[in-house]
């Protein structure tokens, strides 16, 4: 039989149905291909929160585990770019400094590992502002929203804390010092200053280890240098996505949904369905109110009923007067014991309740009636704050004297002269100062008594009242501002001392007699100035009193 003659029309007819099957297998497939690429991408976007295999829906094997038959088109929420960015960052600088901070180890990859958890709750709060209308930032919601990156901020600081006697000190300090940048997103109307500032104190320790390490140790080099890579690409990113500060989704959904996606790893509720019919028409329009059978108003009281209440109610105030001292007579009588006035010991407990009214965040809403805030809180007296423990501790270069009250001896410290000492709530204190160090800050101290050797530079005091200071060698400058009775005790080698006053009283110069027996003479610094205008200039002068 001839070839032609075996394609009889049953067998045409079975080629073209085989070719239909064939046909209908290759669009299964191609279309169960496009549903496979975007779980096969880059994982380290993720969408909404989770990872792209779970975005969207099961795993690969999973998929392979159902059969060839091609699974139903699933929708992908698409991310802002503002999010796309900060992915950007969390990928390559972030990841950076994290690999790095693994390879020196320790405290400083536990401390990496917190950072990198700061950033995703710091993305979360991002996702939250592309989907909800801006809530009150006195709300509980605002706070909620917050409270997530706050913890991994505290958390970053905690481990620097818990270990300041470690000899990586400085690196916890540069790391925690740096975290702060995050909380840009709280800034208006230039976040981007913000982040250049914590920039700022991060480089104050970081570069301590770049000048320490840079002969010796590049790695930690690198390390500093990766960490200041993530403020200044952040700095780029908030300039180019919030040079105005963070903007929210003004046609968005409510606050506290948006947290509960975000938080559940679910996409946007205002997504649209995944099927590609169309959407269903819109109701019809709510009928019209109708009057003809509305309630009756209720009726009026008459004429006379108001008025006999009033009477009555009245009457019951007058009775009630006119019973005299018989009215106090149920009223329990106060003992001395329970007066404030006359009780010290109740009044002090008395102190720490609050006397104000607390307002909720219902009152403080925008939304609620327009009332004007609460007076600020006054601080407490000295003598009712709690005082901390005394606290004298060298830290880099910096001698921290802080919170001695009326100490009986004498606080010594002996200084180089790379040292900066820092002297900050001291009351009726002698602190002594062996060697020549830097230079000497003295802050909101009282009655506090200093003796110094030798100074590179100077001794700068601010609102410490009764401050006396005794230089036995030399000093080139004194600088007092807002001080009230100073006595200064200078020696032989330090008579060409400088002294700066602003807004002081009562300060007393006291220099050396010609030998050492003799006494010290007291000169008193001016603090009446007379200022004339002469020939179109303003001249000063000291006002002398003679008598």
């Amino acid at each position: 039989m001839s070839r032609a003659s075996a394609l009889t029309p049953e067998r045409l007819q079975h080629v073209a149905s085989t070719a239909l099957i064939l046909l209908d297998r290759l669009e299964a497939a191609t279309s169960r291909l496009e549903d496979m690429v975007p779980s096969m991408g880059d994982g380290s976007n993720p969408l909404n929160g989770l990872s792209p295999v779970q975005a969207h829906g099961l795993s690969l094997s999973d998929d392979h585990a159902r059969g060839s038959s091609p699974s139903p088109q699933r929708h992908i929420e698409s991310l802002p770019p503002a999010i796309d960015d900060f992915d950007t960052i969390i990928n390559s600088e972030v990841k950076t400094y994290v690999n790095m901070s693994e390879e020196i180890g320790g405290l400083v990859a536990e401390q990496s590992a917190a950072v990198l958890r700061a950033f995703a709750a710091e993305r979360k709060f991002l996702v939250i502002t592309t989907r909800s209308k801006k809530p009150d930032i006195q709300s509980t919601v605002y706070r909620e929203i917050l409270k997530e990156l706050q913890t991994m901020m505290g958390a970053v600081n905690d481990i620097r804390e818990a270990n300041r006697a470690s000899p990586l000190f400085t690196h916890l300090t540069t790391v925690s010092e740096g975290i702060a940048v995050l909380g840009w997103i709280t800034i208006e109307p230039r976040p981007v200053d913000y982040v250049t500032d914590m920039l700022s104190g991060a480089q104050f320790y970081g570069n301590r280890i770049i000048n320490l390490n840079k002969e010796k140790d590049r790695k930690q080099v690198e390390w500093v240098n990766s960490f200041y890579n993530i403020s200044k690409s952040l700095s780029l990113y908030v300039k180019q996505h919030y040079s105005r500060g963070v903007t929210w989704n003004a046609q968005g959904i409510d606050p506290q949904t948006a947290l509960q996606e975000v938080q559940s790893g679910q996409p946007s509720s205002k997504m649209p369905p995944p099927s590609s019919a169309p959407a269903p028409p819109p109701p019809p329009p709510p009928p019209l109110p109708s009057f003809d059978n509305a309630p009756s108003a209720p009726p009026m009281p008459t004429n006379g009923s108001a008025p006999k209440s009033v009477a009555a109610d009245m009457g019951a105030v007058f009775d009630e007067i006119s019973r005299g001292s018989a009215v106090t007579s149920h009223l329990r009588k106060v003992d001395t014991s329970e007066m404030n006035h006359k009780n010290p010991t109740l009044r002090a407990k008395n102190a720490s309740v609050p006397s104000g009214p607390v307002r909720t965040a219902s009152q403080t809403s925008t939304s609620s009636r327009g009332k004007s805030p609460l007076p600020d809180k006054k601080p407490k007296p000295e003598s009712m704050r709690t005082r901390k423990p005394p606290r004298k501790e060298l830290e880099g270069n910096k001698w921290l004297i802080e919170n001695f009250d009326d100490h009986s001896g004498m606080v010594e410290i002996d200084a180089q002269i790379s040292h900066f000492i820092l002297i900050s709530r001291c009351t009726k204190t002698t602190i002594r100062i062996n060697g020549k160090a830097n230079a000497i800050s003295v802050d909101n101290c009282t009655s506090l008594s200093l003796i110094i050797d030798s100074l590179v530079s100077s001794v700068d005091v601010i609102k410490s009242p009764k401050f006396e200071v005794q230089v036995l060698g030399t000093l080139p400058t004194i600088m007092l501002d807002q001080i009230d009775s100073a006595q200064i005790y200078l020696g032989n080698q330090s008579l060409k001392t400088e002294v700066f006053t602003s807004k002081c009283t009562a300060v007393n110069l006291n220099i050396p007699g010609a030998s050492e027996e003799d006494d010290y003479t007291e000169k008193a610094l001016p603090e009446q100035i007379k200022s004339v205008i002469r020939a179109g200039q303003v001249v000063s002068e000291i006002v002398e009193h003679a008598g």
